[in-house]
Parts: C-alpha cells; structure tokens; sequence
C-alpha cells in the first residue's frame, strides 16, 4: 500500500510560538496598562482592554495548540488508499475516507490558502468532536459549506504542491470507492 506522509513543520511552529507569546505579552499589557496605549486614533481605554483580553484568551490557546503539536509525533497528514487523515489543525478528524469525500477546493481569506473537503455527512465530523471543536467546526459548514479544511501552515509541505497532490491522489482514488 502507498502512503504518503507529510511531517509537522517544527520550523513553523516554532514562528507561531514566537508570534504568540508576543501577542499574549501584548494583550497583558493592554489589559494592565490600557492608558499607555491610548492615542489618537485608539481613545477608548475600555476598547484596548477588550482588544487585550481577546489577544490573550485567542493567542493563549494558540501557545498551548503549538506546544501540543510540538511534541506530537504523528505526521500533519497521511494520504493512502484509505483516505487523508488530517492531524494539521486543531479541528483535524483524523481519516476521511475517500468515500465520504465528493470534492476537494480551494479558498482564500485575505492571504491565507487553506483547502476544503466536501463530504457527504459533515455533520458526522462535527458530531464526532468536543464541544469547542464541534463550534469551530459548525462556523466552518456555515461559511465554507463543510467543516473540514487543511492548510499547509503547519505541515512541512508547499501549500500549492499539497493542492494537487489532494486532488491528483483524490482523482485517484475516488473511483475506487
């Protein structure tokens, strides 16, 4: 059986990390001291101590995400005859089966890539997850028309090569099932 791996990208977890706690130290310092941050265009010391406890709530949860994957030893992603098992984000449902996938697309959000799997039951995916999870996910479905989507952020691997890797390996296989 063919299988392709591609790693986490410990390179780019590492960047995250950094980003993160520098967005955290700032949403600290917001929420602290939001009368030094006050200027012309930010007046509101109420606005920046908001701004501080969503930095700190959303970058915190992204420190303690990077610090799992840090030490996972899964690879981001498995592509064999059985489907993409997907373990690149934190809403990752480890295998689609490539008879539950009925497209694979692209969509961008300002300059971020990520791919999108259509299935035939997304809310298999969604029921299957934690509470929190399961939200990320429903936001997804109601944006994006499924739950699951893969990015190249954190996997070792060139967004545009995995694009047609996905849908050669999809073409591949979806005839099979």
């Amino acid at each position: 059986m063919r299988e392709i791996r591609i790693a986490l990208s410990k390179k780019k977890l590492i960047f995250g990390f950094i980003g993160s706690i520098i967005f955290v130290v700032l949403g600290i310092q917001f929420i602290l001291k939001p009368v030094s941050y006050v200027s012309f265009l930010y007046r509101n010391v109420e606005l920046i101590r908001i701004v501080g406890y969503a930095s700190l709530i959303f970058f915190g949860f992204c420190l303690i995400y990077i610090l799992c994957k840090a030490f996972d030893k899964k690879p981001g992603l498995i592509i064999n005859e059985n489907g993409i098992t997907d373990n690149s984000n934190f809403t990752s449902v480890g295998l689609i089966e490539w008879s539950e996938i009925i497209g694979i697309r692209t969509q961008q959000v300002m300059k971020t890539k990520f791919i999108l799997i259509d299935v035939l039951n997304p809310e298999k995916y969604i029921q299957n997850s934690t509470k929190f999870k399961a939200t990320l996910m429903k936001g997804n479905l109601k944006m994006y028309g499924t739950p699951l989507s893969i990015t190249s952020n954190s996997l070792s691997y060139n967004f545009n090569e995995l694009e047609k890797l996905l849908n050669t390996e999809f073409n591949k296989y979806k005839n099979n099932h």
